[in-house]
């Protein structure tokens, strides 16, 4: 950082019960108000401000004594007392140090004192431009610096052009080529020691300018988009950097002051993703979905993010769908308010993926090929979703019915996983009651089961009694069209056995019905095989005896249960 050093005498300011005054033999003849009450003298200071000047003129003139102390209020100075005093400072002489931490105030309290060259030879504007120009337009945090000081004055800031000449510094700054950057800069991440890396990183400029007001912060970003030099993942990681840096401890329905800010800040980073779909990751784009949601953004800021959101959703794992950084909060029912929100969030993206996967499918074999792997990537992720969310007791049946049905059923081409998020709820739901079950149950195709859980459904108490009867009438219908296929086969050896006995009778027409051994013993073979089942045959006549008795037992239960339950009422 550069300083300036100016003037050569002591500072003789001292406060005494809220008035600052300079320490001097010769009385105070003008009383300036801000604040505070500063008493000082009327020379030197009001032969270097043009303001002064003129109101201690109008003053003597209206008063007709020019020996009376006069009392003047500058409640309205840009840079407040910090800034008036700067320039006091330097109309008595007494030494002080410019920086970029104090330059916008001072400049800003000069400029409205009318401390010009016109007004008096060597004042303090010219030497601040002069160090403005020189100093902090050069360096890259005192740019920075500048402009964060500038948040209380943006409008002097704007008129006087600082805050434009300091934008363009920066950005300037930023489209330097990494090997060119000589200046410090602060760079953070995990992992990274600049004395193990001589190459500057691509990002190096993204964690100082995150400290900026999301105003300027996004002056700037839409500076640099405009150039078109930096790749839109880079401009994406200033994004998240710059979230990270303001809205990292931003939890539950939060109630403080600063809500309108974090609105505004969320709103702005939406709105400032490139539109290029490999800008922003999708785990950053669902954590700015759940942050806009909390936050209560526009509903057009949460359709555009939900947008961006189902464009990266096959990328997405359960990790980043599950939004843990979020508190939950019960309402007065009980329920949980974070849960049913973040579910709705994803059913919102879920839905959006789908429309746009059903307008882009095409009659190309290539593209719906990986239309298909898509939709199947994005309905595993889905169901492992709900394995997960299943495990929540306040998670509840209608929601879980609603992101299980949102997906069609070419996204699951085995119903493996959605089963077993179906098993988790119902054991940590036991109270909900038969019609919800049912319901539930519904999405489950059976027939997608693969055999391991085919069997684990059979014997499954937590399943309604009509899905356990579905299963066992499949495995019946599996096996019974195997049993079927077997006897064609059989059918079809003993067809060709016979079509050999006719060849060999036309080749001997001598023979009469009179055949070979070696075909005789063929078919005797196949009549033995046709009349004694086989191990496995005798096997499969087994199990399937075993479904049947089963499925009637299922029956006999469930008319029993029936009966019960009419007998009760």
């Amino acid at each position: 950082m550069k300083f300036m050093k100016l003037g050569t005498r002591p500072d003789t300011f001292h406060t005494q019960e809220a008035t600052r005054t300079v320490i001097s033999e010769t009385p105070s003849d003008l009383s300036i108000k801000i604040n505070i009450t500063y008493l000082i003298h009327k020379f030197p200071v009001v032969p270097k401000c043009g303001l002064l000047q003129r109101l201690c003129s109008n003053h003597s003139s209206s008063k007709n004594n020019g020996d009376e102390k006069i009392r003047i209020e500058l409640h309205e100075i840009p840079g407040g007392e910090d800034g008036f005093e700067l320039c006091a400072k330097f109309c008595y002489g007494i030494t002080i140090n410019l920086s970029a931490h104090n330059f916008v105030s001072a400049f800003c309290a000069a400029n409205f004192l009318g401390m010009y060259e016109s007004t008096d030879e060597g004042n303090f504007v010219s030497k601040l431009e002069s160090f403005f120009i020189s100093c902090i337009l050069c360096g890259w945090k005192d740019s920075i610096l500048a402009l964060c000081s500038s948040v209380g004055v943006s409008e002097w800031c704007h008129n006087l052009g600082i805050t434009s000449k300091c934008i363009d510094s920066i950005v300037h700054n930023i489209l330097t080529p990494p090997p060119k950057v000589t200046w410090s800069y602060t760079y953070t991440r995990p992992g990274y020691n600049k004395k193990n890396h001589r190459s500057v990183p691509k990002d190096w400029w993204t964690e100082d300018i995150a400290d900026l007001d999301i105003n300027l912060f996004r002056c700037i970003v839409l500076a640099i988009s405009s150039t078109c030099i930096l790749p839109p993942p880079l401009i994406g990681e200033a994004l998240h950097v710059y979230t990270c840096r303001w809205l990292s401890d931003v939890r539950g329905r939060s109630t403080s002051d600063n809500v309108e800010k974090n609105r505004q800040i969320i709103e702005t980073i939406i709105g400032l993703i490139p539109p290029d779909r490999e800008s922003v990751s999708v785990s950053f784009s669902l954590r700015v979905l759940h942050l806009a949601n909390v936050l209560g953004a526009s509903q057009v800021t949460k359709a555009e993010i939900i947008r961006r959101c189902s464009l990266l959703l096959e990328e997405a794992t359960v990790k980043d769908l599950l939004f843990s950084n979020s508190m939950s909060k019960d309402d007065d029912n009980g329920q949980c308010l974070e849960l049913d929100d973040d579910v709705d969030l994803v059913v919102g993206v879920l839905e959006s993926y789908l429309m746009m996967w059903r307008r882009n499918n095409s009659d190309d074999d290539v593209e719906n090929e990986q239309h298909l792997r898509s939709i199947r990537k994005v309905g595993k992720l889905i169901d492992c979703y709900l394995q997960v969310v299943a495990r929540d007791r306040k998670m509840c049946v209608a929601k879980m019915i609603c992101v299980a049905e949102a997906l069609p059923d070419h996204a699951r081409p085995t119903h493996d996983h959605i089963y077993k998020a179906i098993n988790i709820f119902l054991k940590e739901h036991p109270d909900i009651s038969k019609a919800e079950k049912k319901r539930l149950c519904r999405v489950l195709n059976c027939q997608k089961l693969t055999p391991e859980l085919r069997s684990h459904a059979v014997k499954n108490e937590r399943l309604p009694l009509r899905t356990v009867v579905q299963v066992l009438f499949f495995e019946q219908e599996m096996k019974g069209s195997k049993t079927s296929r077997q006897g064609v086969v059989e059918g079809t050896e003993e067809d060709q056995l016979q079509d050999e006995m006719r060849c060999e009778q036309k080749q001997r027409p001598g023979s009469g019905d009179l055949m070979r051994p070696q075909t005789q013993q063929k078919l005797r073979r196949s009549e033995s095989t046709r009349s004694k089942p086989s191990g496995k045959e005798s096997h499969k006549m087994k199990a399937s005896e075993l479904i049947k008795k089963s499925i009637v037992e299922s029956r006999r239960k469930f008319v029993v249960h029936k009966g019960e339950e009419r007998g009760r009422s």
